[in-house]
């Protein structure tokens, strides 16, 4: 992350606003804030932030409306919001969001989400080698090393796990790793996919009862984590 990095906060509450500017500015992020959807969309024109964190719940309009606009300037997108169910996670995630975090919040891991949406926009084309933890992913090629080391994945496994590997540190729905893989008729057999989520784990992770690589969001989907 560019330190002059600029951050968009659109929130109606204000010791929210307050809280996350404080730690924004903290490490170094130019801050601007809007209290509501219609201030939010003119300083996304006027400022072109680098990454947006957006509130649903705005008084003005459902922030779920506002989720294409604000990708579809660029910008890096984390949703905050008090709403836990998960479809609404999902609907946000499908609508292109990059990561979904409910209040209340611990602030160092939001703008550690931050950083990892601004990683993932930055990247640009997809990478064709992704490294996580002791394990390589060889886009091109379709191989993957375990500490050097080639691990064989059936197809299944291998296909959830590119999907993974070409959004590092964003959630990827449910759905849509079903229907990447198995095909749309496939894509409400969540079973399907842990089974294959399990094998990759028995494979890939230090720990496979502790997951550290490939990181579930309970409801909605997984994340490959990727230090850095």
């Amino acid at each position: 992350m560019a330190q002059s990095a600029t951050l968009l906060i659109v929130e109606d509450d204000a010791a929210i606003r307050r809280l996350l500017r404080v730690a924004a500015e903290r490490t170094l992020y130019k801050v601007i804030e809007a209290k509501d959807a219609r201030e939010g969309l003119s300083m996304l024109d006027i400022a072109r932030p680098d990454a947006v964190l957006l509130d649903l719940g705005l008084p003005d309009r459902d922030g779920l409306e506002l989720v294409q606009l604000i990708r579809a300037k660029g910008a890096a997108l984390v949703i905050i919001s008090a709403r836990t169910d998960t479809t609404e996670k999902v609907a946000a995630l499908d609508l292109g969001a990059d990561d979904y975090i409910t209040k209340p919040f611990d602030t160092e891991e939001l703008l550690a989400r931050v950083r990892a949406a601004l990683r993932h926009r930055d990247r640009g084309e997809i990478e064709s080698a992704i490294s996580a933890g002791d394990v390589e992913i060889d886009l091109t090629r379709r191989r993957v090393r375990r500490s050097g080391v080639e691990v064989h994945l059936t197809p299944k496994e291998y296909g959830i796990l590119a999907v993974l590997a070409r959004s590092p540190d964003r959630v990827i729905g449910h759905a849509n790793m079903l229907r990447d893989v198995w095909g749309p008729a496939q894509e409400a057999n969540v079973e399907y996919l842990r089974i294959a989520i399990r094998g990759l784990r028995q494979k890939l992770e230090p720990d496979p009862a502790r997951p550290s690589l490939i990181i579930n969001e309970p409801g909605v989907g997984y994340r490959l984590r990727v230090p850095g």
